[in-house]
């Protein structure tokens, strides 16, 4: 089942056109990594496929139902965009953590206020939650007591606890230190085998090519080339994508 199908995404600023015509869909229970040098159009297209930005034209659909669909026209948003919203998880490159309160209340605070649900069950998922992640000791604590690692944990734990269909990853580790970023690429390395539905950017190849099914390189503002880890970093077929990998020889590939 597709639980995200994005077609013919157009998106410019000013004059700037950063994505050009981009169709891509990820079945249930799949990773798709998304690869690219900076200004490539990656963290866009994250932002249009969550709603921070409004796209110019195509379409977005989630488990098959249209949230925006322009219809050769300007494209036209769901009324019920709440609803869409429930459907994914967003976890960001610089935590996006909520300073004053507390672990546990960053991660229980939208499934109460936005999902209405019951507040004993957000809590024990909570728990549960925490301890998956080693982090059963911490949800008393602040932020500002927390590592880099530790907090980007957090998040992607805040970001589970709205029971996503798919989790996005805008560079989850860039904020992080060389010894921080193993501890959460571990985390999604075990949420991929438990067959979580994700679409990561990221600038870590050798990660890319262990957890994904599938891998997108973007290239100015369109996808350049996709295939399977395989096809992609052993067998590139464009000079660009070649001349890109090259520069991550060093990155144990």
């Amino acid at each position: 089942m597709k639980v995200l199908e994005m077609k013919n995404i157009k998106k410019s600023f000013a004059d700037n056109s950063v994505l050009k015509d981009i169709s891509l869909c990820v079945e249930k229970g799949e990773v798709v990594s998304i690869i690219g040098s900076s200004g490539s159009g990656k963290s866009t297209l994250l932002r249009c496929a969550t709603f921070l930005e409004e796209i110019d034209s195509g379409s977005i659909s989630y488990m098959g139902e249209y949230a925006v669909n322009s219809d050769g026209g300007k494209p036209v948003y769901s009324k019920n965009l709440k609803k869409f919203k429930n459907e994914f998880g967003l976890v960001f490159q610089n935590f996006n953590l909520f300073a004053h309160y507390s672990v546990m209340k960053n991660i229980i605070d939208a499934p109460l206020c936005v999902q209405k649900r019951e507040k004993k069950e957000v809590i024990a998922q909570a728990k549960e939650l925490l301890k998956k992640m080693g982090l059963e000791d911490k949800e008393n604590s602040y932020p500002c007591q927390l590592s880099g690692g530790q907090q980007q944990r957090v998040s992607i734990v805040r970001a589970l606890a709205m029971n996503p269909e798919i989790l996005f990853f805008d560079e989850p580790t860039s904020a992080l230190d060389p010894e921080l970023t193993g501890e959460v690429l571990k985390v999604i390395k075990q949420l991929a085998e438990e067959k979580m539905t994700m679409v990561i950017v990221t600038h870590e190849m050798e990660f890319a090519r262990q957890v994904s099914d599938r891998v997108i390189f973007m290239d100015e503002g369109i996808i350049a080339e996709e295939g399977t880890p395989r096809e992609v970093f052993d067998n590139p077929k464009s000079a660009r994508i070649k001349q890109f990998l090259s520069n991550y020889k060093n990155d144990s590939m």
